[in-house]
């Protein structure tokens, strides 16, 4: 099925897709300290997702085929958010660039102007999971039939 991309679809389960694959794939390692650290400062607790880390990489995989290239503080303020500062104005807070750093590492390449850029096998790959979806929607289409209306 040619012609379809990460663009083309529902970006929710491109994320979920991509995130079961990195697992799979056991291509990205896990730091340690993943299980006790928050994402962001102005975040109260950690993630309950057990599988968090595979779900901010394959988000930050996703950002960076739309827009390429992309360095760790751009990331950061992707998934940056408002902090609350009890009694006084709420301001903007980046993200921690914990997981930005090796989320970013595997599928991608130094850009030549500073950043990463997706390189074209993790490209390659996230097109081949965009057209394993396509299918199984097709074929669970196909299985429904058509909608009859009886009275």
């Amino acid at each position: 099925m040619p012609g379809v991309t990460v663009k083309d679809i529902d970006q929710h389960a491109v994320t979920k897709a991509v995130a079961v694959f990195l697992k799979k794939t056991g291509k990205l390692k896990v730091p340690d300290q993943m299980d006790i650290i928050k994402t962001a400062k102005f975040k109260e607790l950690a993630p309950y997702d057990p599988d968090w880390f595979y779900v901010r990489c394959a988000s930050i995989l996703r950002h960076l085929y739309h827009r390429s290239p992309a360095g760790v503080g751009s990331i950061t303020k992707i998934y940056g958010g408002r902090k609350r500062n009890g009694v006084h104005p709420s301001h903007f807070c980046r993200a921690a660039d914990g997981a930005a750093h090796p989320g970013a590492r595997p599928p991608c390449r130094e850009a030549p102007r500073g950043g990463r850029k997706l390189s074209s096998i993790g490209q390659r790959d996230l097109d081949r999971i965009a057209n394993q979806i396509v299918v199984k929607q097709r074929d669970a289409a196909k299985q429904t039939g058509p909608l009859v209306i009886s009275k």
